[in-house]
């Protein structure tokens, strides 16, 4: 059976309000949409988060933590805290929602993945017998301001304005065709989650709906629903 619902949101720990403190509210917008989002997977039988990381699969009890980030008391799964950081994002967010008691696995993909290999997971993903809802974790460029983690680039936002209307018309061809040598000069680490998507949507006649696109800190975020 193929996803019959899938969220894209992007990772930044700032998401989770204790490691943000005092500037929690600025992205409360964010995090109401990544929320809106991740809440319409709960129609699943089960959840496939994909985040970029060293490549591993982890089950439903991995646990992860943010205690690098100065929230140790925010942690979540029974087991280790061995979630990387865009999949511990994935997560907590699920862990908000009415989609917290789903069956789950996590995939990390390298951020350097090719085209190709990203896409045939995104297939091997969506050949399941499960009802699959997929949860994609993915930042926009980290080169959109001055002020950004790495300084402006001129192509960035050029790059993140066309994820954005891919993912708002559903165009999977130009998600597929997104330059991983581009990617990587712009620090998106989107790029290889979002072809995985691509991949998963192929047999799908799902819709999307981009609810979420700025670069409030220079990094491009976007956060999309399809149903």
């Amino acid at each position: 059976m193929p996803v019959v619902a899938a969220a894209v949101c992007p990772h930044p720990p700032l998401l989770v309000p204790e490691v943000a403190t005092g500037a929690a509210p600025e992205l409360d917008d964010l995090r109401a949409a990544c929320l809106a989002a991740v809440e319409s997977l709960a129609t699943a039988d089960h959840l496939v988060v994909i985040g970029s990381g060293f490549p591993a699969t982890y089950e439903s009890e991995a646990g992860g933590s943010f205690g690098a980030y100065g929230a140790p008391g925010v942690r979540f799964g029974s087991g280790p805290a061995v979630l990387p950081l865009s999949l511990a994002i994935g997560g907590w967010l699920l862990e908000q929602t009415k989609a917290a008691q789903l069956p789950r696995t996590y995939r990390a993909v390298m951020a350097d993945t090719p085209p190709d290999a990203c896409v045939q997971l995104g297939r091997e993903i969506a050949d399941s017998n499960d009802r699959v809802g997929l949860l994609v974790m993915g930042d926009g460029s980290a080169r959109r301001s001055e002020h950004s983690p790495v300084h402006l680039h001129p192509r960035a936002e050029i790059f993140d304005t066309t994820v954005a209307n891919a993912l708002r018309h559903r165009d999977l061809d130009v998600l597929k065709a997104l330059d991983p040598d581009l990617a990587g000069e712009l620090q998106a680490a989107g790029r290889a989650p979002w072809q995985v998507l691509a991949g998963a949507l192929e047999r799908t006649s799902l819709s999307g709906d981009l609810t979420y696109e700025a670069a409030p800190y220079g990094v491009g975020y976007l956060v999309a629903s399809f149903t």
